[in-house]
């Protein structure tokens, strides 16, 4: 049995079911498991998405995701991480990023998987275009995303 972290930057949809499944495969000392699927929202700042672009550093992205991973792999020692992300252009309803942590017990695995979120949606080099009735926009960084980062941060000090 070994941990590891595994990262994937793809235009594919995934399967969710699969990708947990492959997670903890042979792994007989997880005893929890966290699930977060991102999906692209019909409304953004009161207007309608037609569709969200997505772009990326090939790279670059995997390789911040991969720390991302690792810090998460740290702090919750005996986890193992999962971190599926699409790129391309999406229309609402479609999954856009998938994160899966084990653990052996669910806080563990509610936190890592949080941590691993709350550090995706600020630190990631991804770049969000949105398409709607009024033309297209580049989506900005939230105040609420900053502060769900910090709260990780302040646990350092």
């Amino acid at each position: 049995m070994s941990t590891h972290a595994k990262v994937r930057v793809q235009e594919a949809d995934f399967d969710i079911s699969a990708e947990v499944a492959a997670l903890r495969a042979d792994n007989p000392k997880v005893g929890a498991v966290a699930c977060f699927v991102g999906t692209v929202r019909d409304l953004n700042e009161g207007s309608a998405i037609e569709t969200m672009e997505l772009e990326h550093y090939p790279g670059m992205t995997e390789k911040s995701l991969e720390g991302i991973a690792e810090q998460a792999r740290e702090r919750w020692r005996g986890s193992d991480v999962l971190i599926v992300h699409r790129v391309g252009k999406l229309k609402p309803l479609d999954q856009i990023v998938l994160v899966v942590t084990t653990a052996m017990h669910r806080a563990e695995a509610f936190e890592s998987c949080a941590f691993v979120m709350d550090y995706l949606k600020t630190q990631a080099p991804f770049w969000k275009k949105e398409k709607t009735e009024a033309g297209e926009r580049w989506v900005d960084a939230r105040e609420t995303d900053d502060a769900a980062l910090a709260r990780w941060q302040d646990a350092d000090d």
